[in-house]
C-alpha cells in the first residue's frame, strides 16, 4: 500500500508546487512544527514564518514561508500561503534585507503582540537560514 499523498501549494502568482509522490511535509504551525503523513486526520491549520520540508522521492526538499494555511483531506494537503521561496534560491542580501525590515516593523509604535510575535518568527527563521 502507498505511503504517498498530494500536495498542493499556492500562492498570490501561481499555483506554486502540485505533487502526488510526496511523503511527508513538517510545517511551521502555530502550535509548533507539524508532521503531515498519508491518513493524517482532517486540519486545518495556520502556518507561522519558518522552514517547510518536503520529503520525496527519497529527498528532501526545504521552502522558506512567510505565512499561510494549510488544509489537509482526503489525502491532500493544500497550502495557501503570500510567500513561497525554495531554501537554495534565496540569497545573503535577500536574508538581510528582509530581517532589518522585520526589525524596524517590530519598533512601529501600536502593534500587536499577534504581529510581534510573527515578526520575532520571521526573524528567528531567517537568521537561521543565514546562519547555515
Amino acid at each position: 500500500m502507498s505511503e504517498l499523498f498530494n500536495l498542493e501549494i499556492v500562492n498570490p502568482e501561481k499555483s506554486f508546487l502540485s505533487a502526488d509522490d510526496v511523503k511527508e511535509v513538517v510545517v511551521p504551525a502555530y502550535e509548533g512544527e507539524m508532521g503531515i503523513l498519508k491518513n493524517h486526520i482532517s486540519i486545518i491549520s495556520f502556518l507561522k514564518p519558518g522552514i517547510m520540508k518536503i520529503y520525496r522521492n527519497n529527498a528532501e526538499e526545504k521552502f522558506y514561508i512567510e505565512d499561510g494555511i494549510l488544509e489537509f483531506k482526503d489525502d491532500t494537503l493544500s497550502i495557501l500561503t503570500s510567500k513561497v521561496i525554495k531554501l537554495d534560491k534565496l540569497d545573503k542580501s535577500f536574508i538581510d534585507n528582509s530581517i532589518q525590515e522585520a526589525e524596524k516593523s517590530l519598533l512601529k509604535e501600536g502593534i500587536t503582540d499577534q504581529q510581534r510575535f510573527l515578526i520575532s518568527q520571521k526573524i528567528d527563521s531567517l537568521k537561521s537560514i543565514g546562519a547555515n
